[in-house]
């Protein structure tokens, strides 16, 4: 059978309940507003630091390397991965037929 709930418990739960979500809101507010105006700081610019703009540029410039199979190719120039014109150079003609 069930056992009547006391109307205190039911109460004192509520209350735990309701200030357990409280906080966890409190909580959230507390670190939105932290961030926020973490935000609104303007970056720090060191004295002879780099300029984010000047950098990204410098990029989209023309190749200073001039080949552009290297580029193309990061991980056959590292030598982890043998290149597409390699792998074109290394083909083999199919075996001959076994005599019977």
């Amino acid at each position: 059978m069930k056992k009547a709930t006391d109307p205190t418990q039911s109460v004192q739960r509520v209350k735990v309940g309701m200030t357990g979500l409280a906080f966890v809101l409190l909580l959230i507010g507390l670190a939105s507003a932290v961030f926020s105006s973490a935000n609104r700081e303007p970056p720090v610019q060191a004295v002879g630091a780099s300029k984010p703009e000047v950098v990204a540029n410098l990029s989209m410039g023309d190749n200073p390397i001039g080949n552009e199979a290297e580029v193309k190719e990061p991980l056959a120039e590292l030598g982890v991965t043998p290149s597409a014109a390699t792998e074109t150079l290394n083909t083999t003609a199919p075996a001959p037929p076994a005599p019977k």
